[in-house]
């Protein structure tokens, strides 16, 4: 009883935090048609990285009016977006690793439904002067948690390259988004970093010893959604991950555009939109999804970092039907951008 009680007042607080956001945070641009005609979509993101940009180009290029839904894009704190989304606040989320993580702890009725990128998009860089992984031995790793996934992925690359991952490296939280002002500041000999932090590290003359989406095979920047909208709107689900494939195909088609919109998304310069666009569109997955092995290894992290006896089934945690059958028909039809 308590519990429940602890679980209803937290979804109270993410509800109220999701009300207040939306009116100051949405990105929906205004419908040409009667804002009655389109049935409100909210969308929560975790931040404003480059994966993320495909929801608002999903809304501004019109995808998303197309299957009679409007679009409005909020920016949520990835747990609190979990709560949001099961009090139907929020319908979907971009925390898909934090809503895996949800289900491996107490069995949430959420599924992934789109996989952005096929490969994670994390680095480990280290101080110029280490040269080689075996050189990490007994050297400290800057983290974002000592049970992050990032940090459970460097772990198995190590132990890759010819190290005992969990004992011969230490792991130490300094944070959310304090990794790279810890590498720099020579209390650290390397540091688990975002591309944008990766650009800074090795402008200021830092090694990167590890590109994570060539050393693993993981997804990233996946969108989550519950059961329960599953079962009883199937159809709003079907029509929001066949805008987001409209907008993945966008995308790649067009740097200009996306450069652009990313610049409008995330605040960052042209040139460095420009950098991130050349550095990471290849990353992004083609129909929306990823393979059996991948989120077989993907739930296998999620085991680690939640301490449980055996990883998730794939059936359980991934519903990736939607994108395959929009897939499908964008390509019948010969759909393009």
């Amino acid at each position: 009883m308590k519990n429940t009680q602890r679980i209803s007042a937290r979804r109270c607080i993410a509800r109220r935090l999701i009300l207040a956001a939306v009116p100051c945070l949405a990105l929906a641009i205004p419908s040409l048609t009667a804002a009655q005609s389109l049935q409100t979509v909210n969308m929560a993101v975790p931040a404003k990285s480059f994966q993320m940009v495909i929801y608002p180009v999903a809304q501004q290029k019109g995808y998303m009016k197309e299957e009679g839904l409007d679009q409005r894009v909020i920016f949520v704190a990835p747990t609190t977006s979990i709560q949001a989304m099961l009090g139907g606040d929020v319908q979907f989320t971009g925390a898909g690793s934090s809503a895996l993580v949800s289900m491996a702890r107490g069995n949430t009725p959420l599924k992934v439904v789109v996989a952005t990128n096929d490969r994670v998009l994390q680095w480990l860089v280290t101080r110029p002067e280490i040269t080689s992984p075996k050189e990490l031995k007994g050297k400290k790793i800057a983290t974002t948690g000592v049970a992050a996934i990032a940090t459970f992925m460097v772990k198995q690359v190590l132990t890759k390259h010819g190290l005992d991952g969990n004992k011969d490296a230490t792991y130490l939280d300094v944070g959310q988004g304090n990794q790279l002002a810890a590498l720099l500041g020579g209390g650290f000999d390397a540091a688990v970093l975002s591309v944008e932090q990766r650009y800074v590290a090795l402008d200021k003359g830092m090694r990167e010893m590890f590109f994570m989406g060539n050393e693993v095979k993981n997804s990233w920047g996946t969108l989550a959604t519950t059961d329960k909208l599953i079962k009883e709107n199937p159809k709003m689900v079907a029509g929001f991950v066949r805008a987001t494939l409209k907008a993945l195909r966008y995308i790649r088609q067009d740097k200009e555009g996306t450069v652009t919109a990313l610049l409008k998304f995330s605040g960052v310069s042209r040139q460095q939109a420009t950098r991130l666009y050349d550095d990471l569109i290849g990353t992004f997955t083609r129909n929306g999804a990823v393979d059996d092995e991948t989120q077989r290894n993907d739930l296998n992290i999620i085991r680690q970092v939640t301490s449980t006896n055996e990883a998730l089934p794939n059936a359980r945690a991934y519903d990736f039907s939607f994108a395959l059958e929009a897939d499908q028909q964008l390509n019948k039809i010969g759909w393009k951008p």
